[in-house]
């Protein structure tokens, strides 16, 4: 049979504030356990929470960044389940009243087409805390485990799509494209290992032209692009197999083992009514203002689409190159700096995927924002080799010297001895030194092997350090050769 694949994801994602969504504990990642907690992350009775205004404008960001309806009145419910990471035995989240709705983003499905993914919603939610099970001799081994409610109450947002997406590799691009823009909003910093950005994918399968869905399993806290994808493949099979040898699938909620690279059984699946939500009475509605939409709106970055677009136009870049440049805000800020000093935007470009993210993917590079080479460095180092100070070879080492020191290139070039070789009597005496110490090669070029030229091209760009115009080292040996 032909089985199509059903995926519908919800994304959860840390909202950067530097306090929580209803206290002002720290939202610091790394802290001692429990160093940041008060009465009202901790549940304690007569506590009251107060929200946090910035998330609700991080999430009105990510409204018109993702074409969502703003609800102008929404609310907090009480989700309740227990849970030993959540002391007060209910989460603070949005339930029949979310504050965003109806919105869509688009990424290529398989093919390279564009195809538009629904979002069902986006809503305001707190946090629960970890669970830390210790390891080794002394620490308790699986006979107690330890509690850690410094993330009880940090501020999340939950972006639930439609199941529209139909392969592991669709879901992938969904959410790298939702972290993307997130990231450039600068209202998450996308940071996967650290929990600032999960998603659980709930995955069903169905015979090719039905309508009607088949059994979803959740597959909770996927917190890489691999594993999102790994899991979903795995769940595809499994599910596929059981229906072809007459079994069922169950509505759980599973596990995905990437050591194994399968899915295991967590749970069963609850429904919204296992939760028995309703409206927390120590909270106000959240009413959003117009003024307030507009407000957020004239404060709005261009997002990474637009920018891919005017990249393209304004500055003549290939898609490619404009696609890399925009996948990282800081990376696109960096490229429109240095250009704004050196106006040749594809040689900017070039120097930025070549050597710069060489350097700055190295383990233990610093970020982009403290890296040696600067945009008024690089813009530099790129108006000497226009200006014919240094050749094409030698600003590799210009640039190298740069990140280890961070001087200007003007400096190197002078300490290096790195400027270009215009004497011509020295260019002369270097081919006539290579061609001496190669008679076997000259006689064999002589005697019809042209491609040869090519050797000893090279000999006199290394004899010269690099330092020679490879115009004019081609054209003195062809005239030596040939003369």
């Amino acid at each position: 049979m032909d089985w199509e694949l059903v995926i519908g994801l919800e994304v959860h994602a840390q909202l950067l504030t530097a306090t929580k969504i209803f206290c002002g504990c720290s939202t610091a990642f790394g802290a001692e356990p429990n160093s940041q907690v008060c009465p009202v992350c901790l549940g304690l009775p007569g506590a009251l929470p107060v929200l946090n205004r910035q998330v609700v404008e991080h999430t009105l960001k990510v409204a018109l960044a993702t074409h969502c309806t703003v609800a102008p009145r929404s609310r907090f419910a009480r989700k309740n389940y227990f849970y030993p990471d959540l002391p007060k035995g209910y989460q603070i989240s949005q339930y029949e009243l979310p504050i965003l709705e109806h919105g869509f983003l688009t990424v290529e499905d398989d093919a390279g087409n564009p195809k538009r993914i629904g979002i069902t919603r986006i809503h305001m939610e707190e946090d629960a805390g970890k669970l830390l099970h210790p390891e080794g001799p002394g620490a308790g081994g699986r006979e107690h485990s330890l509690v850690d409610l410094n993330r009880a109450c940090v501020p999340l947002i939950e972006i639930v799509s439609e199941p529209d997406l139909r392969s592991p590799k669709e879901a992938s691009q969904y959410v790298r494209k939702l972290r993307e823009i997130l990231v450039y909003l600068g209202v998450c910093d996308g940071n996967m290992n650290e929990g600032s950005l999960r998603a659980d994918a709930n995955v069903s399968v169905r015979p090719r032209g039905q309508a009607a869905f088949g059994t979803r399993a959740e597959i909770k806290n996927l917190n890489s692009f691999r594993f999102l994808e790994q899991a979903i493949a795995y769940e595809r099979r499994r599910q596929i197999e059981l229906l072809e040898d007459g079994g069922k699938v169950i509505q759980e909620t599973r596990l995905f083992d990437s050591a194994r690279g399968i899915t295991v059984s967590m749970r069963s699946k609850e429904e919204a009514h296992d939760y028995r939500y309703f409206p927390d009475p120590d909270l106000l509605p959240v009413v959003v203002e117009p003024a307030w939409l507009e407000a957020v709106q004239r404060d709005l970055p261009e997002l990474p689409d637009a920018r891919r677009r005017r990249f393209q136009e304004g500055y003549g870049l290939p898609a490619y190159d404009a696609d890399l440049l925009c996948q990282s805000r800081e990376l696109a800020d960096y490229f429109e700096a240095a250009v704004a000093a050196h106006d040749d935007p594809k040689a900017v470009s070039n120097w930025m995927m070549g050597s710069l993210l060489r350097e700055l993917n190295k383990e233990g590079a610093p970020p982009l924002a403290r890296a040696p080479v600067t945009p008024r460095h690089l813009a530099a180092m790129l108006g000497l080799v226009k200006q014919g100070v240094v050749s094409a070879n030698a600003a590799k080492e210009v640039f190298e010297e740069m990140w280890a020191t961070g001087k200007m290139p003007e400096a190197v070039v002078a300490e290096k001895g790195l400027a270009r070789l215009t004497d011509t009597s020295s260019l002369e005496a270097a081919v006539e030194e290579v061609l001496a110490a190669n008679p076997a090669e000259v006689q064999a070029y002589r005697g019809g092997k042209s491609k040869l030229l090519g050797f000893f091209v090279g000999q006199v760009m290394r004899r010269t350090q690099g330092k020679a115009d490879p115009a004019q080292v081609n054209e003195q040996v062809r005239r030596k050769l040939e003369g």
